[in-house]
């Protein structure tokens, strides 16, 4: 059976009951729970081939999709984000560079001198370019392991904000249903990301001008 399921000013359409809707829903009922549960108040117009039409009510329905991951690539609170962990890292970075430096000179010097060092010296030699190996190591180690943290703990911070925008968005311009990961198809003029990012850009430049 064809179905064509109309909501607003998009359509979802399935070419018979094995269709990529059953599999994401589990069948039109699970669908119709799925409308029910994120819009009380909607009407929702399925028109079946042979069957019938419901309410003209539900094309008022508006709905829009954002991909929240592409909203937080491209909000500016990311690129500030991004810069604040640089600046925030920056000391540790120098630390460790300038630990290689003084690990790449002495493994140079104990290389060109080898030949004529003692059998002391070269063991005391060797032993601390060993000791300096193991502190980049675990320097190296310790910044990556905090920087992931820190990062995560950014990105958290960055879903919880885009998600507070995107809902704010929503009730400014009447959206019903916004959907996110997880569409199966979706036709481009019901996506709205790009409209959300301008609005997210300029709230964030009227919060940077206070």
């Amino acid at each position: 059976m064809r179905i064509v399921v109309t909501i607003g000013i998009s359509e979802i359409r399935s070419k018979d009951s094995s269709s990529p809707l059953d599999k994401r829903f589990k069948g039109m009922d699970g669908f119709m729970k799925f409308v029910k549960q994120h819009v009380s108040k909607a009407v929702l117009a399925i028109v079946m081939l042979g069957g019938f039409v419901l309410p003209a009510a539900a094309q008022d329905l508006k709905i829009g999709v954002v991909s929240l991951p592409a909203l937080i690539e491209r909000a500016p609170q990311t690129k500030a984000a991004m810069d604040a962990l640089q600046e925030e890292f920056a000391p540790r970075q120098r630390e460790f560079e300038a630990k290689k430096k003084e690990y790449d000179d002495l493994a140079a010097k104990i290389q060109k001198d080898l030949a004529v060092m003692g059998e002391t010296e070269r063991r005391n030699a060797q032993k601390e370019v060993r000791d300096l190996e193991r502190d980049l190591a675990r320097m190296q180690t310790e910044f990556q392991e905090d920087l992931n943290l820190r990062q995560n703990e950014e990105y958290g911070q960055l879903q919880r904000a885009m998600l507070k925008e995107v809902q704010d968005f929503a009730q400014q311009q009447g959206y019903d249903l916004i959907v996110g990961d997880g569409v199966l198809y979706v036709n481009s003029a019901v996506n709205i990301t790009d409209e959300v990012l301008r609005a997210v850009e300029a709230n964030y430049q009227a919060a940077s001008a206070r």
